[in-house]
């Protein structure tokens, strides 16, 4: 399946490398003729001959239409100036063989809906805000696509984990027990081994199992629940731009108020930051979910100290 989505691209992108600059010419003639002759009409059905007309009948054929449409001929018609030099321009094309084996391609094939980036922009040619915007538009929605992947990613891995350790609480049967019961979970990863040298598969965590609620169960002995929940939804809130914009106006809006952004002083503390190879994306900085990690879940990350400082007493002016 890849490999077609590949050959695709690749005969897409080969395609709209080999259209020219004539091409594009015969696109904006094909548009303008349509527009005003009629929808469907073709330079052919215009000079009122087949597609395998001579170069002396498209010549005899133009003089004949030449006559009709000379603006001499129609006084006070706008557009009959247009119409006439379009037509000198059609048979021009269909007169040399070069240009008119272009044109009998597209004749034949159809004109391209999507004619390339090039030839939308030699047309239309955007200004730096369109551009602007155009840039933040697809950088937002991609990025908004990839916290959708991760969300749904987390989310199965979620309920892998609410299913081993309600494996490992009930049995293979699955039966609901009352009460608690403490399990540890296997959440793969690298391999290791324990102090007696034996092989462990990856990184296990403590778990409780409550019913049918399971929670994660730290070394102080907090427990914390893991559901659908846990993994955090890709909301438009969160994309970089929307981001930037709501920080702009809160930082403006208390350099209004005059409330200075106060730092408090927190104490320094070293700690094991949990990383692994096999973390998903989700996991990784920038990626706006967090899900349970092995090394945080399994205590070797030590607990964050609040930001802490003597908060200094009001001076009573005499």
């Amino acid at each position: 399946m890849r490999l077609h989505l590949f050959l695709i691209f690749i005969f897409f992108c080969t395609t709209v490398l080999a259209w020219n600059k004539e091409d594009h010419e015969i696109f904006d003639l094909v548009s303008a003729i349509e527009a005003s002759e009629g929808k469907g009409t073709t330079f052919y059905s215009w000079l009122n001959v087949p597609s395998t007309a001579s170069t002396s009948e498209i010549a005899k054929a133009y003089r004949k239409l030449s006559m009709q449409l000379h603006p001499d001929k129609n006084p006070g018609n706008k557009k009959i100036a247009e119409r006439f030099a379009r037509l000198g321009v059609v048979s021009a094309i269909l007169r040399n063989p070069a240009s008119r084996k272009s044109y009998d391609f597209f004749y034949k094939n159809g004109v391209p809906k999507w004619r390339g980036t090039g030839y939308y922009y030699s047309r239309f040619r955007p200004g730096l805000g369109t551009v602007l915007t155009f840039l933040i538009v697809l950088s937002s929605g991609v990025q908004y696509l990839i916290q959708h992947s991760n969300y749904k990613r987390d989310l199965k891995r979620i309920e892998a984990v609410v299913r081993e350790a309600r494996l490992a609480a009930w049995g293979p049967k699955m039966i609901p027990i009352e009460g608690q019961r403490k399990v540890k979970v296997n959440l793969g990863g690298r391999q290791r081994y324990d102090e007696d040298g034996n092989s462990i598969g990856g990184k296990t965590i403590d778990m409780v199992v409550s019913g049918d609620a399971v929670y994660i169960l730290d070394p102080d002995g907090d427990m914390h629940p893991v559901d659908s929940s846990t993994a955090v939804p890709p909301t438009i809130r969160q994309t970089w731009f929307i981001v930037q914009v709501l920080s702009v106006y809160s930082w403006s809006l208390n350099k209004v108020k005059g409330t200075p952004t106060e730092v408090q002083p927190t104490d320094d503390h070293e700690f094991d930051d949990g990383y692994d190879s096999t973390a998903t994306g989700s996991e990784q900085a920038g990626s706006g979910t967090v899900t349970p990690q092995e090394d945080v879940v399994g205590g070797n990350r030590k607990p964050a100290t609040k930001a802490g400082g003597k908060r200094r007493k009001a001076v009573r002016k005499r």
